[in-house]
């Protein structure tokens, strides 16, 4: 999932990249409204997070332009106007949430999480054989049996199983789970990819992460890959 953080302070842009980060989501950032709203028409992002005092455009006008796309993500707006009045025109205009600074982050967290699952209409529990992930609880099972992962294995897990045999490049991997753009040297896809075989496959006869040659990676139930002809995929 990827997230677009709109705000001018360097410092509270790192805090806020590195939590998002960490808790596996992909982050940018704009430091001003210009920015932001060339990002949101060039990038379909799953949620932004947006300050309203910024140096260019009032954030309430980046909303609105925000707002008047056809398909526009959700809005969490942090901002250090605490007044009701303030609050209410912010969430009149159309944002979805509204948090004051200073904020905890982990309630920043939870309003993120609270604002994907509404905004999402996939479903919040995807299996593939027996392969079970809860994308609420961000927890995995293979045959009944926990499958601990990091942050980063947990998003490429769930983009594969949200794609479901098709084939995914590792420029889309790349450029869905991490913030940066694959520069065709990286083996950073192929790092964790080993990592989650490690802990998904490697105990199970059946294999679900397939390499397809000239391409990247896709998951497949193990019924469907018995399927294959010999060769096609490893």
């Amino acid at each position: 999932m990827r997230i677009l953080v709109v705000e001018d302070e360097k410092r509270i842009q790192d805090f806020l990249s590195r939590g998002l980060e960490s808790a596996g989501y992909a982050v940018d950032v704009a430091a001003d409204g210009k920015t932001a709203i060339e990002l949101v028409h060039a990038t379909e992002y799953d949620l932004v997070i947006l300050d309203l005092m910024l140096p260019d455009l009032d954030g309430l006008s980046v909303l609105q332009k925000i707002r008047n796309r056809k398909m526009s993500p959700p809005v969490l707006i942090l901002s250090a106007r605490d007044a009701v009045d303030d609050r209410v025109k912010g969430l009149e205009l159309g944002a979805d949430d509204y948090l004051t600074k200073p904020f905890a982050f982990v309630e920043l967290l939870a309003r993120v999480r609270a604002l994907l699952r509404r905004g999402q209409p996939t479903p919040e529990r995807l299996q593939v054989g027996d392969l079970v992930l809860d994308c609420i609880r961000r927890k995995v099972t293979r045959a009944n049996e926990n499958v601990e992962l990091a942050p980063k294995e947990f998003s490429i897990l769930e983009y594969l199983m949200r794609n479901r045999g098709r084939p995914l490049s590792r420029t889309m991997i790349v450029e869905h789970v991490w913030d940066m753009d694959y520069d065709g040297l990286t083996n950073i896809v192929d790092v964790y990819i080993r990592h989650l075989r490690s802990k998904i496959d490697d105990k199970w006869p059946d294999k679900m992460i397939r390499t397809v040659r000239g391409i990247g990676y896709m998951l497949e139930a193990p019924e469907r890959v018995a399927e294959k002809p010999v060769g096609q995929t490893t």
